[in-house]
């Protein structure tokens, strides 16, 4: 195969194959190789790249989460560091997770750039007492902030866990001496020089002290004297001209001969005159204030020069500063966005020696576009969003992608799954307009530049990526008028750049490859850039509309394809991407749902079905769109399935938990039926005592005849008493002497003890005659022989006459109660009084009204044969009285009665 001569004479890698190279494209290769430093052309490509995927925007959202000036700027600027090997990033990485652990922010109160105050000192100008405190306060606040990381280092759990912030500031010098001396020499809370700078300046101030003293006392004497004479309304003592003087009236100005005239008032009433005896002392001041000046200039110009020969410390210092900064923005950012650590996979090297060609080189879940992803993230109330950062896509056709495909339907921005082989070096995604390609490209470029800068991802689990040294980016148009370059030539000129600069550890993301020019030509050139990238960069991903390209993977396992899905039902994209798939445009389609002219879209029909011959495109298409059917129909019956099954372990666990509950219930149910027993044997006792005592009365009041018809009422009473306190049948011996010798057999119908002897028939009897299953209904309960009693021949004729009677009263529509059904005969066509959620409604802390109106909507939605436990509480009782109300009178309500004789605030109706 030959290959074209700029390709030879050049004598670099050969860029395309001549057979496909278009003509014009052969001119831009030529144009491109021959000119400009590779370097510089790598710079340039990549601040494209970085200006193409939004970086800058990206970093103005972290930009919200500094705490210096210095961040800020950096951020804004869109300067963020961006690792330059796999170590550095990793390094980043490491010092966010170390962010996102601190236990509270750090603090960089007191943190100023004072880069412009060492520049200022380098060369040789002198500092201010406001810049040098400045510099001040930067030391000591550094040092602060040094302390507060060691402080929740020991506190941690982990010294570890804090040790990259530590590495950050633990080599730096904060220059101590420095912020002594300046501490030394100047208050900054008054921005004042002190007396103890030095010596001379100490000497100074204290004879200007005592001179000002001796002028003030002679100047207050002469004022005095001034007034007294008339001169003045009232003692004045001011400074003019920078010297201390007095007031006096222009005509007694002859109080003070041979005084110096300093000014005069406005009026010309005030002469503000210097007596002849404070010359001296005015000279004086004078002389010592322009001392002190020089002094204290000259203790500037020493701390000034401290500064500058400082200057090495403090810029690392600063550095370090910003780098910690950073770092900690860095951490609020991920907490942010809810971010998760990427990690980095295996060098190609290791892949190699490994030989591991299932495993993926990238294998990120339900990742975001972080720009589309803030809009959401606004409303969030702890972190402030970033002021000025952008959530739109700069392109129309981005902002198309970016559009939801129906309101409420979906999770927006959609979660992307990437996954891709460490085999796979080209990856060709195909798919319609608007589905969302160029936005798979941006994530992808943003999450890589992300993770170099040490940032994490929104994203879900633990995210994998190659670390790449260059992310180069062809999305956008390029045409260009001042450079007389067309779409295509646009196109041209940057892949030339791109596949000059690109290396085996490069990502490159090229969006509609080979368009704007023809077909023919453009599949052709496409092919031939991808068969190099395949074997130049770590990974290329590119988007197109050409079928052609798909079929590439057939017969190269080099490559794979991806398709972003479309539903047909509703002609909207779903943003989701299909790997392995291949899409189609549905150009047809998408124009139709925006109302495109139908005598048109008829006519391109037409034209497709000539253009496809034996109809293999439509084919292939239907079978798509079965697979996609096929795929929502499982998904939809799992999600189905798995509701299914959450409400079935629900409602199990509730009956679980109250089967669990019956013994407890049991117990306190005899111990208060004993207390009642022994309370009416306490009354009954009480009652013949009383009995007892008035016969005896009334027979000593009485004569002997009457003793018999006495002795007769007295046994009436006791016979009356013994009567109605009789304990009834079925709680005698004998009832479970009978249990002990009832064998159940299959069948049978059996009342069980502690399931509020409900009627039940046993289906299951265990091998030692122990226990039996009995069915409830549906369902289905394992118990023990000893709670078991047999239905009677009377019992069971008494239920079936009472069945029927119940049946017909059901059946014709009558809502009055049998009177002479017992209870047991009604349960025993209803589903076990087993409380669940499905059977139940809580009415407490509802008004009368509302309470009404949600019992008589449970009770119409309640099925036939079933119960309904409604809690209506105690509280005033007004609930609960309009509660038994609606029971009685409503017409699907059987009967109703309290849930047990301990539960005061339940009543349980059996609907119809």
């Amino acid at each position: 195969m030959e290959f074209c001569n700029c390709c030879v004479l050049s004598q670099r890698t050969p860029i395309f194959f001549h057979f496909t190279l278009h003509a014009s494209a052969r001119r831009f290769v030529a144009r491109a190789v021959f000119q400009g430093n590779p370097v510089i052309v790598s710079n340039d490509l990549k601040k494209e790249t970085e200006k193409t995927l939004e970086w800058h925007s990206i970093c103005s959202q972290v930009s919200a989460f500094t705490s210096t000036s210095m961040g800020l700027a950096v951020s804004q600027e869109g300067n963020l560091p961006i690792g330059q090997t796999r170590e550095e990033s990793q390094r980043l990485l490491n010092q966010t997770t170390a962010a996102t652990l601190l236990p509270q922010p750090l603090d960089f109160s007191g943190i100023v750039d004072i880069s412009s105050i060492v520049n200022s000192s380098v060369l040789g100008e002198l500092l201010t007492i406001r810049e040098l405190c400045s510099v001040e306060r930067t030391l000591t606040s550094s040092r602060r902030l040094l302390a507060q990381l060691e402080q929740v280092s020991l506190n941690g759990e982990s010294s570890e866990r804090y040790s990259p912030l530590l590495k950050i500031l633990e080599e730096c010098s904060f220059l101590e001496d420095l912020e002594q001396k300046i501490g030394f020499c100047i208050d900054c809370n008054l921005s004042f020089i002190l007396d103890r700078a030095s010596d001379n300046l100490e000497l100074i101030r204290s004879e200007r002290k005592r001179n000002m003293e001796n002028l003030e006392l002679h100047l207050k004497e002469t004022s005095m004297k001034i007034f007294q004479s008339g001169g003045i309304d009232k003692p004045l003592i001011t400074k003019r001209r920078s010297r201390m003087c007095v007031g006096i009236r222009a005509s007694h100005r002859s109080l003070l001969p041979e005084g110096v005239i300093l000014d005069v008032s406005s009026s010309g009433a005030t002469y503000f005159m210097e007596p002849k005896e404070a010359v001296e002392l005015n000279n004086m001041e004078v002389k010592l204030s322009n001392s002190e000046k020089d002094e204290e200039n000259a203790i500037l110009s020493m701390l000034t020069s401290e500064i500058a020969e400082s200057e090495k410390e403090i810029r690392n210092l600063m550095g370090n500063i910003l780098e910690l900064d950073l770092a900690s923005a860095r951490g609020s950012h991920a907490r942010w966005i809810k971010g998760v650590c990427p990690i980095f996979s295996q060098s190609k090297g290791e892949q190699v020696l490994k030989n591991d060609r299932l495993s993926y080189a990238i294998d990120i879940e339900g990742v975001q576009h972080p720009l589309l992803l803030e809009s959401s993230l606004k409303s969030t109330p702890s972190v402030s969003p970033p002021e000025g950062s952008s959530t739109s896509v700069d392109s129309d056709k981005e902002a198309e992608e970016a559009k939801l495909s129906s309101v409420g339907k979906n999770k927006f921005p959609v979660p992307l799954d990437i996954k891709i082989a460490n085999a796979t070096k080209v990856v060709v995604i195909s798919g319609p307009n608007t589905g969302g390609k160029t936005a798979t490209l941006k994530t992808l470029g943003l999450a890589s530049l992300m993770s170099k800068a040490g940032m994490y991802l929104p994203a879900r689990k633990s995210p994998k990526l190659p670390w790449f040294d260059q992310v180069l980016a062809d999305i956008g148009d390029h045409q260009s008028l001042e450079h007389n370059l067309s779409t295509f030539s646009g196109h041209i000129s940057r892949l030339c750049k791109i596949m000059e600069v690109a290396s085996e550890e490069s990502l490159v993301l090229i969006d509609e490859i080979g368009s704007g020019t023809d077909p023919s030509e453009g599949v052709a050139l496409s092919t031939s850039i991808l068969h190099y990238l395949a074997g130049r960069v770590r990974l290329a991903m590119v988007t197109t509309h050409y079928a052609d390209l798909s079929l590439l993977k057939s017969k190269d396992c080099r490559f794979e394809n991806a398709a972003m899905e479309f539903s047909l039902e509703t002609l909207q994209p779903t943003y989701r991407v299909l790997w392995g798939s291949t899409g189609n445009s549905n150009a047809l389609s998408i124009a139709k749902s925006i109302g495109f002219n139908q005598k048109v879209l008829t006519r391109a029909h037409e034209w497709v079905e000539k253009l496809m011959p034996n109809q293999q495109k439509e084919r292939r298409g239907l079978l798509y769109q079965s697979l996609i059917e096929e795929k929502n129909l499982l998904e939809a019956q799992a999600v189905k399935a798995a509701s299914v099954l959450s409400e079935v372990k629900k409602i199990y666990a509730e009956i679980l938990s109250e089967s669990e509950d019956l013994d407890r219930r049991e117990a306190a149910l005899k111990a208060k039926e004993v207390q009642q027993v022994l309370h009416e044997l306490k009354v009954a006792k009480m009652k013949m005592q009383g009995i007892v005592n008035d016969f005896k009365i009334q027979l000593s009041n009485s004569s002997p005849d009457q003793y018999t018809s006495l002795l007769r009422k007295a046994e009436a009473a006791i016979s009356s008493i013994v009567s109605t306190h009789h304990a009834s049948s079925d709680l005698g011996i004998g009832k479970s002497s009978s249990n002990r010798a009832y064998i159940p057999k299959v069948g049978d119908q059996v009342f069980v003890k502690g399931f509020g002897n409900k009627l039940a028939i046993v289906v299951e009897i265990s091998g030692d005659d122990s226990s039996a299953v009995v069915q409830f209904g549906k369902m289905k309960v394992n118990v023990k022989k000893d709670v078991l009693r047999p239905v009677t021949k009377v019992e069971k004729s008494s239920t079936a006459g009472s069945l029927s009677r119940l049946k017909g009263q059901v059946s014709s529509g009558s809502s009055k109660q049998a009177p002479s059904m017992s209870s047991e005969e009604v349960e025993s066509i209803y589903s076990p009084a087993v409380q669940t959620s499905k059977n139940t409604i809580d009415l407490r802390g509802m008004r009368v009204e509302e309470a009404a109106h949600h019992l008589n909507m449970a009770l119409s939605a309640s099925g036939p044969n079933r119960v309904l436990f409604v809690i209506h509480g105690m509280g005033s009782g007004v609930v609960k009285e309009r509660a038994l109300e609606i029971l009685k009178s409503h017409s699907r309500v059987t009967r109703f009665e309290q849930e047990s004789s301990m539960n005061y605030g339940c009543t349980v109706a059996y609907i119809k």
